[in-house]
């Protein structure tokens, strides 16, 4: 298939290493530059600025822009009948991700959602033993996320509400909420509070959920960018044992996934650690997965139901501001 590319900054080039056997046809930028690197690297392929014509030249449709044109672009897209995969968190609101499921509607397109920690290595082991049951019935489970900027960073794109529709909360916040649906589902009570303690900037900084389904399990989670050590931590606990994510690699730290495991007479739990010290694979599976999307004309997961559960903390919370 030719594959498109509409936003060549730091996602669209990670994306673009993992085409598997399809072929970039089109890098599409308004930093004509940055397209014209990016296809540089791919034969055959054209830069451009023109974002219609990106689209009509191609079967997929990868789109890594600002947030405010994620949606728009992603419209147009999926009325031309493209396959697409929109970056997290799809869109600025739920009006956004309505009008998307509406046109997907009225097409053939597939589209998915980049929400790429679902696919770290970690994270699918963690499935894994959640799934078997061994962990038992989950009772809760806690998250934080969070960065410390950089010197600058109050006057770039995700400072500016317009653009990038919020702040720490539809930036990092949406991941930690989304990997908390998948374990707790649809979420019945939604509870936060955020402030903006250290940016000079009209975003939130910092946001604080309390999340419960509708049997009361509770996801309870933190991001930051006033992280001033880059952080990552997950951790899912069940009747019978807890698993703890730590790690994304690089900043972050190596990825890593520790289970403790319940023992009847309890006391210290039987431990065990599974390290993931390689480069990230996020993204080489979950293009895999897009790609397999295709092929086998199946729903993507996530895709706009999972983009919706989760715009629909993030709009309840800047509602409630």
């Amino acid at each position: 298939m030719n594959v498109a590319i509409i936003g060549c900054g730091y996602i669209g080039k990670k994306r673009a290493k993992f085409l598997q056997n399809n072929k970039l046809t089109v890098a599409c930028d308004v930093d004509f530059n940055k397209a014209k690197k990016l296809a540089s690297q791919f034969p055959d392929c054209i830069a451009t600025d023109g974002i219609d014509s990106s689209i009509n030249s191609s079967d997929v449709v990868l789109i890594s822009t600002i947030n405010s044109k994620l949606a728009p672009i992603a419209l147009s897209a999926i009325n031309g009948g493209k396959h697409v995969l929109i970056e997290k968190p799809g869109a600025i609101n739920m009006l956004e991700l309505d009008k998307i499921e509406e046109a997907i509607r009225n097409t053939k397109s597939l589209v998915r959602i980049g929400y790429n920690h679902r696919y770290h290595p970690a994270c699918l082991k963690m499935l894994e033993i959640f799934n078997s049951g061994e962990l038992g019935p989950i009772m809760f489970l806690r998250g934080r996320y969070g960065h410390g900027g950089r010197i600058g960073y109050d006057k770039e794109w995700r400072a500016d509400a317009s653009i990038c529709g919020g702040g720490e909360l539809i930036d990092q916040g949406v991941h930690l909420i989304d990997l908390a649906g998948i374990f707790l589902k649809e979420f019945k009570t939604i509870e936060g509070y955020m402030d903006t303690y250290f940016w000079n900037m009209d975003v939130e900084d910092n946001v604080f959920l309390n999340l419960r389904n509708s049997n009361n399990n509770t996801a309870w989670l933190h991001a930051s960018c006033t992280e001033w050590k880059n952080m990552f931590s997950f951790e899912v606990y069940g009747k019978y044992g807890k698993l703890h994510w730590e790690g994304l690699g690089g900043s972050y730290g190596i990825e890593k996934l520790t289970y403790y495991k319940m023992l009847p007479e309890m006391g210290p739990p039987e431990t065990i650690t599974y390290e993931f010290p390689r480069e990230d694979q996020s993204w080489k599976i979950e293009m895999g997965e897009f790609f397999t999307d295709i092929s086998l004309n199946r729903t993507p997961v996530p895709g706009i139901k999972e983009a919706k559960l989760a715009m629909s903390v993030v709009e309840k919370i800047y509602r409630n501001k």
